[in-house]
């Protein structure tokens, strides 16, 4: 799986002029997901994006993480993730899960994060057009792909 993270100051999604979640301070999550995420993946992803401590201490160093600042957190979908753009001009998403493997790592993923921050995540709806409006801060964005931890 793959996500990026952007630490923001405030995030919304909207779909079909509806808003569908908001959060004030904390991190807007884009996740992807391919045929071979297990539940460890998503595991492993939900902890470390809990726990990466990128939010500024009193010495304004980056020191703390979402939990640390009571900061939720916004979910999304993101297909375009994993597009393969080395041949052409035209973006591939041969690697990105189908939806019927793709919705339930998604929903199951979305447990996890509750789980792990202790409360409410937003989202937006999976294959919906959604609008994504976020204020970056710092501007603070992280990418972290399950298969690649480094």
């Amino acid at each position: 799986m793959r996500v990026v993270i952007q630490r923001v100051s405030e995030a919304s999604v909207t779909i079909e002029g509806n808003k569908n979640g908001h959060i004030a301070q904390g991190l807007l999550v884009l996740a992807g997901f391919t045929n071979s995420d297990t539940a460890e993946d998503l595991s492993w992803t939900a902890k470390k994006i809990v726990q990466l401590r990128i939010f500024s201490d009193a010495e304004d160093k980056m020191n703390l993480s979402v939990q640390d600042v009571n900061g939720g957190i916004l979910l999304i979908s993101q297909f375009t993730l994993y597009a393969l753009t080395k041949k052409g001009n035209r973006p591939s998403y041969i690697n990105a899960a189908p939806p019927t493997v793709a919705i339930p790592l998604y929903e199951q993923f979305h447990q996890m994060l509750k789980k792990e921050l202790g409360k409410e995540v937003p989202t937006g709806i999976f294959g919906a057009d959604m609008k994504v409006a976020l204020v970056n801060d710092g501007p603070v964005t992280i990418t972290i792909d399950s298969q690649n931890r480094e």
